[in-house]
């Protein structure tokens, strides 16, 4: 099956098989690797990608749900000027350590931001709800989601 969507703002089409999963695509035939795969059962938040500008579980949306639609990955928001206040609050906060549940928790805190504008704790804790760290313990997420400086 042929599937066409708007891939990080550039038209992009893929032969694929009709179950084949989101997250799958984007990799493989992308090569967009910054989409990551945790749990495969959406229950981490690691493959979070934006789709029609609302977060989703990539591991568990079927690529012909994309079709004819509009996905951004964490490559388009690290591409994004917009952007670039957000991220170094994340980076400059140490929010990031491993690496696996950045990319999900950046995609996820971008749709909710809006314009990268600093949220508030309960605005961070709400939309991260979904993703799942094993390194930071969220105190540095929250913080630099919310503007805050370091303790």
């Amino acid at each position: 099956m042929r599937v066409e969507f708007v891939l990080n703002g550039a038209r992009a089409d893929a032969e694929v098989e009709p179950g084949e999963r989101l997250l799958d695509v984007l990799r493989r035939v992308f090569t967009l690797t910054g989409t990551k795969e945790g749990c495969g059962e959406g229950e981490c938040g690691a493959c979070t990608v934006l789709l029609e500008g609302e977060p989703v579980l990539s591991c568990l949306v079927p690529v012909f749900q994309a079709h004819g639609r509009t996905v951004r990955t964490v490559e388009y928001i690290g591409n994004d000027p917009a952007a670039r206040e957000f991220l170094e609050r994340f980076v400059d906060a140490g929010a990031a350590q491993c690496g696996a549940c950045t990319p999900g928790i950046i995609v996820t805190a971008w749709a909710a931001s809006q314009d990268g504008r600093p949220l508030t704790r309960d605005e961070v804790n709400r939309a991260l709800a979904g993703n799942l760290c094993r390194c930071t313990g969220y105190e540095a997420i929250v913080r630099s989601l919310a503007g805050e400086d370091a303790p």
